[in-house]
């Protein structure tokens, strides 16, 4: 699995809006309804979901990231949308630390297996220095797409 096989490209968002976790959730899920990754029917749902599973412990790994996941008795396909913030998102990290990157997961509730090899995918690329770094100064959809292409083709270093 790679990542350009998961993300949404039209629910890349490279400045979100929102600066605090649920704000910034409801934005992301908004953006994959926009993009037609999961139905404005679903819209609620999975946004509870996502919120529920915060709840039960923080997505927010450290190192500026923080991958909201959840796996969704409605959803048909793993969807992946990213959201960047200059400012910083109060996620509630382990390591105390604002936010910057979030990789927001989606996937079919009967597919175990395909969530845990995006979240695999998800979390190597994102243990790598090189690639955080890189993803913090993109300033377009076009530039956080073509670095997740990048990183499907080659190992960033760390």
């Amino acid at each position: 699995m790679k990542l350009s096989e998961i993300v949404v490209p039209d629910a890349v968002v490279t400045e979100l809006a929102a600066s605090e976790r649920d704000a910034v959730v409801s934005e992301l899920v908004d953006s994959l309804v926009s993009a037609g990754a999961i139905t404005p029917a679903q819209r609620e749902s999975v946004f509870s979901s996502i919120i529920e599973r915060e709840r039960r412990g923080s997505t927010g790994f450290g190192k500026g990231v923080a991958v909201p996941h959840v796996r969704h008795p409605e959803a048909d396909r793993v969807s992946l949308a990213v959201g960047l913030s200059q400012r910083g998102v109060d996620f509630n990290s382990l390591d105390k630390q604002p936010v910057y990157t979030v990789f927001l997961l989606v996937s079919p509730a009967d597919k175990h297996e395909e969530h845990l090899r995006a979240m695999e995918v998800i979390f190597k690329n994102l243990s790598m220095d090189t690639f955080r770094r890189f993803l913090r100064q993109a300033g377009s959809r076009d530039e956080v797409i073509t670095l997740l292409e990048e990183a499907d083709s080659r190992q960033f270093t760390a």
